[in-house]
């Protein structure tokens, strides 16, 4: 059993016979009043986006998660298909449980965690950054660089990504996957 001291970024709790990661949270204190423990908490297998308050001290019930290494091998109607790099072992996941579809390519190493109780995977996560290639650019205008002015430029996946104008075609670049924004040119 856990209590609300046991609240932290990440944790990813049973409520309402649904699962939720945590967010934010945080404390209030009064001077009359008991302190009360707010969190805001996003849902893990819906789509929902919701604030709970307990007092300080009620009961929480953490589920017990496990992170594993996947390797991403295809797309389909099924959904996405990853295999376990130790086991071999085959998932498919549905494009909701990952957090940025948009950068996954061909062979990329990802987080997938896993509920241990049922062993059912519950989300994906890529890495923080990742570099990728740049297969369409328009040219920036020279001499253009009093503001920090951005163009579209398409990466190797599809997606499309605001960019500095000197970045041009068949550079390549670090994005922020939580994001989905520029980080630097990669020599």
């Amino acid at each position: 059993m856990a209590n609300t001291a046991d609240i932290s970024r990440g944790l990813i709790i049973k409520l309402e016979n649904s699962l939720y990661k945590v967010v934010d949270f945080g404390e209030n204190k009064t001077a009359r009043a008991a302190a009360k423990v707010w969190a805001k908490l996003t849902g893990v297998d819906n789509n929902r986006t919701i604030e709970k308050t307990w007092n300080s001290g009620d009961t929480i019930y953490p589920v017990r998660v496990e992170r594993k290494d996947y390797q991403f091998l295809y797309k389909d109607d099924t959904g996405y298909s990853f295999m376990d790099t130790e086991t071999f072992e085959q998932i498919s996941v549905a494009e909701a449980m990952v957090d940025a579809p948009q950068f996954l390519k061909d062979g990329q190493e990802v987080s997938v965690l896993i509920n241990t109780e049922t062993e059912t995977p519950m989300s994906v996560e890529l890495p923080d950054k990742i570099v990728m290639k740049v297969t369409y650019s328009e040219p920036g205008m020279r001499g253009d660089t009093a503001t920090r002015t951005l163009k579209p430029a398409t990466v190797e996946t599809g997606a499309t990504v605001m960019v500095p104008l000197f970045v041009n075609e068949g550079e390549m670049i670090r994005i922020n996957t939580k994001t989905g924004e520029y980080v630097e040119r990669v020599k």
